[in-house]
C-alpha cells in the first residue's frame, strides 16, 4: 500500500471544488520527520492559498472541513502556516497489517498502467577480466530491473557486451606477437587476460611518451599565467575587480594542479616500462603497437579471415570468465546482444542518417551536427571504421522493432552524459520521439584515499579478487569462534561457507546502493562487513534475529498468518512505529523507480531495521503479557523477516536463516 496515494485521493475529492485540478495539490503529502506530529503531512494549503488569495491557515481548516479520512485517520490538525497534520488510527493500522500477513506481496499494488521497460546494464568489454569499474553498473542495473519488474512492468534486461571493437585487435595483436599457442590452449582466460594488459600497457606507454614532450611547455605556461593572475590580485584594491582577479587566479591554479597531475600519472607509466629492460625492449620493437592494434581491429571488421577466426576462438572464454562473475553475484540477463551482433546494420545506420540530411562528410569522416552541442556526433571514421555512437543508434533501433518499449534505462557512469545526450537527440530527429530514454548515470569507486581504486601498478583491482576479499572478511567478522559458540546447534562447513559467501557478496552490493548512484564513495571492506550501521550485514542478522524467534515460537513464517481478534490496540510506542515502517515499503519500492535510485530502498531497509531492533529490546514475543499481544508481536516478527528478505532480494541481495 503507498499511503500518500492513498491519502491523496481523499484530499483530491476535498479540493475538487477549491480548484480546477486538484491532483498536483493533493500530491503534496510527505511523511513527517517527528512522530509527535502524526505520521503524514499536506503542504497543498500554502501553495494554493497564493492562487486562491485565501489565508493558508484558513483554507487549511476549510480543507480539512472536506476533507473525508474518518476511517483511516485520527481527526487532523493545523500546525505552523498551513500544514495539515495526519495520524494513521489504530484500527485502519491493525487491519492493514492483517491483510499483509495474507499477501506475499506485502500489500505492494501491481502497477497499472504497465510498461515495457528495457533496463541496458553491466555492459563490460569482454575481452578483458571484470574490475571493480563493471560493479556499479552491474548491481544498480540488476537493482532497478528486479525492483521495476516487481512494481508490475515487464522488464528486459540487456547486456551490451564489448565484444568487437579495439579490445579485441589488442587480444590478436598480443597473441599474434607475443602469444604461445599452446599455453593459451590449455589456460585461455588468464594468458589473453596476460596478452591484453601487456599489449595495453605497451600502448599507454607510446601515449605518455607523446603526451609528456609537450607537458614542459604547458607546465610553464600555466606557471606563469598562476603568476601573473596572482600579481594582478596583489595590485587590485577595487572589490568588484579584486573577486574577479581572485576568480582567475583559483581558475588558473586548477589548471595547473591538472598538469602537474597528468605528469605525475605520465612519468609513473613511462617508468613502469623504463624500469623493466624486458619491458623497454618490447616497447622499442614495437614503436607503432598502438597503430597496429587498430590495423588489426580493422581486419577483423572487415572480416578478414584469420582475425575472424581468433575471435571466434578466443570469444567463448572470454564470455566463460565474465559469466562466472555474474554467477557469484546472482546477476542474470534476458538478452546478451553484443556489437558484433549489431555490426552487420552499422552501414544502414549511416546511409539512413545520410539521407534524412542529418550526416554529412567532414573531412573524410561522417558526422552528425547537432545545433545543441558544441562537437558533432561521429558515425563513420576517416578509414572506415565505425564507433560506439553508430551501435548505439542500430541498437537502439533493433530494441524499438523487436520489443516495442515504452522506455530504455542506460546504466552507465557519468562520464558518458554528453554522448547519451547526443544520443537521445539524433534519436528524437529520426522519429524515435514516443519512447523515453533515461542515463542512469552513476559516480565512481573510490580508494580510501579519495582515489580511483587502483592496484600498485595502476590497473583497476578485479572484481572476482574483490569477491574473494570480501568473502574472507565476512567469515572472519560473522563466523568469528566467540560468536559461533552461541549457535545452538553448530554450523557445518557447509553453512558456514554459506554464510560467508552471502554476507561477502551482499556486503559489496550493498554497500554500492546504499549511496545515491550519482555520487562517488570510498570502498572500505570492514566497514562493508560490520555488524552495525547501514550495512548489508547489520540488515542480514535483522532477518536472522527473526528467523531465530519463528523457531523458538515453533512457527514457520508462512504459518504466521492472523492476529488475535481481541487485538483492538498497540500495547508499546516500538510495536507502532515499526507498524508504520512495515507499511512504507511500496513507497521506497517507488521512489527508486521514480528516481532510478536503488539507495532508497537501502534507506528503508536500515530505517526498518532500526525500527526492529528497538522493538526487539522492549517488546517480548515469547514472553508477552497475554496470548493476544503475543499474537500481535509474532505477526509483526514475521512481517518484518518477509519484508527484509523481498526488499534485499530486490537489490539481488540473499539472506540466510541463522548468523
Amino acid at each position: 500500500m503507498h499511503l500518500p496515494n492513498f491519502l491523496s485521493v481523499r484530499f483530491a475529492d476535498a479540493l475538487r471544488t477549491l480548484v480546477d485540478d486538484p491532483a498536483p495539490f493533493a500530491s503534496m503529502i510527505r511523511s513527517t520527520n517527528d512522530p509527535s506530529f502524526g505520521d503524514y503531512q499536506a503542504n497543498c494549503a500554502m501553495p494554493l492559498s497564493k492562487q486562491l488569495g485565501k489565508n493558508p491557515r484558513d483554507l487549511a481548516a476549510e480543507i480539512v472541513e472536506r476533507l473525508d479520512v474518518d476511517t483511516c485517520c485520527e481527526p487532523p490538525e493545523i500546525a505552523g502556516p498551513g500544514f495539515i497534520n495526519l495520524r494513521l488510527k489504530t484500527s485502519f493500522l491493525l487491519q492493514q497489517l492483517r491483510a499483509m500477513l495474507v499477501d506475499e506481496r506485502c500489500l505492494v499494488s501491481v502497477a497499472n498502467p504497465k510498461r515495457k521497460v528495457i533496463v541496458d546494464f553491466s555492459s563490460p568489454n569482454v575481452a578483458k577480466p571484470m574490475h571493480v569499474g563493471h560493479i556499479r553498473s552491474t548491481v544498480i542495473g540488476d537493482a532497478l530491473a528486479r525492483t521495476i519488474g516487481f512494481l508490475g512492468h515487464e522488464v528486459i534486461t540487456d547486456n551490451h557486451l564489448g565484444d568487437w571493437g579495439t579490445q579485441f585487435g589488442i587480444i590478436i595483436y598480443g597473441y599474434k606477437h607475443f602469444g604461445d599457442p599452446e599455453k593459451v590452449a590449455k589456460n585461455p582466460v588468464p594468458e589473453l587476460a596476460s596478452l591484453y594488459r601487456l599489449v595495453n600497457q605497451l600502448i599507454e606507454y607510446r601515449k605518455a611518451k607523446r603526451a609528456a614532450e609537450g607537458l614542459p611547455a604547458q607546465l610553464a605556461e600555466a606557471k606563469s599565467e598562476v603568476e601573473n593572475a596572482r600579481q594582478t590580485v596583489d595590485a587590485t584594491t577595487d572589490p568588484k575587480t579584486l573577486k574577479s582577479a581572485k576568480k582567475s587566479l583559483a581558475s588558473a591554479q586548477k589548471k595547473q594542479q591538472a598538469l602537474q597531475s597528468q605528469a605525475q600519472s605520465l612519468s609513473e607509466k613511462i617508468e613502469q616500462v623504463e624500469s623493466d629492460p624486458t619491458l623497454l625492449a618490447q616497447a622499442n620493437d614495437h614503436s607503432d603497437v598502438d597503430h597496429a592494434v587498430l590495423e588489426e581491429t580493422v581486419k577483423l571488421h572487415q572480416g578478414d579471415a584469420e582475425n575472424l577466426e581468433l575471435w571466434t576462438q578466443f570469444l567463448p572464454h572470454c564470455k566463460d570468465e565474465i559469466n562466472r562473475i555474474y554467477k557469484r553475484l546472482n546477476v542474470t540477463f534476458d538478452h546478451t546482444l553484443g556489437e558484433s551482433f549489431y555490426h552487420p546494420l552499422l552501414p544502414g545506420v549511416v546511409e539512413e542518417l545520410e539521407k534524412r540530411g542529418l550526416a554529412r562528410d567532414s573531412e573524410g569522416a561522417v558526422c552528425v551536427f547537432l545545433d545543441e552541442f558544441n562537437a558533432p556526433m561521429i558515425v563513420r571514421k576517416k578509414d572506415g571504421a565505425y564507433l560506439y555512437a553508430t551501435t548505439d543508434i542500430a541498437t537502439l533501433k533493433y530494441r524499438l522493432e523487436e520489443f516495442k518499449p515504452d522506455e530504455i534505462l542506460y546504466v552507465v557512469d557519468s562520464r558518458q552524459s554528453e554522448h547519451f545526450d547526443k544520443l537521445f537527440a539524433v534519436a528524437k530527429r529520426i522519429g524515435m520521439q514516443d519512447v523515453k530514454m533515461v542515463h542512469v548515470n552513476f559516480g565512481t569507486v573510490l580508494g580510501e584515499n579519495g582515489k580511483p581504486l587502483k592496484t600498485r601498478s595502476g590497473t583497476l583491482i578485479g572484481l572476482e579478487g574483490l569477491l574473494d576479499d570480501a568473502v574472507q572478511r565476512a567469515r572472519e567478522v560473522v563466523c568469528n569462534p566467540e560468536r559461533l559458540d552461541k549457535i545452538d546447534p553448530p554450523m557445518d562447513d557447509a553453512e558456514l561457507t554459506n554464510v560467508a559467501q552471502t554476507v561477502g557478496h551482499g556486503a559489496i552490493k550493498y554497500a554500492d546502493l546504499s549511496h545515491h548512484r550519482t555520487s562517488d564513495y570510498s570502498f572500505s571492506l570492514d566497514k562493508m562487513v560490520a555488524l552495525e550501521g547501514n550495512t548489508s550485514a547489520y540488515i542480514q542478522y535483522a532477518y536472522a534475529r527473526t528467523q531465530g524467534i519463528l523457531r523458538k515460537a515453533g512457527q514457520r513464517e508462512q504459518e504466521v498468518t492472523s492476529i488475535d481478534p481481541q487485538v483492538t490496540d498497540f500495547t508499546h510506542p516500538a510495536e507502532r512505529a515499526l507498524a508504520m515502517k512495515l507499511l512504507r515499503f511500496e513507497e521506497a519500492l517507488v521512489s527508486v523507480h521514480q528516481d532510478y535510485a536503488p539507495n532508497a530502498l537501502v534507506d528503508y531497509l536500515y530505517e526498518t531495521a532500526k525500527a526492529y531492533a528497538v522493538f526487539n529490546d522492549n517488546c517480548h514475543v515469547l514472553k508477552a503479557e497475554s496470548d493476544a499481544i503475543a499474537s500481535l508481536r509474532l505477526a509483526l516478527v514475521a512481517l518484518t523477516g518477509r519484508v527484509i528478505r523481498l526488499a534485499l532480494s530486490l537489490l539481488g541481495i540473499n539472506t540466510v536463516p541463522r548468523m
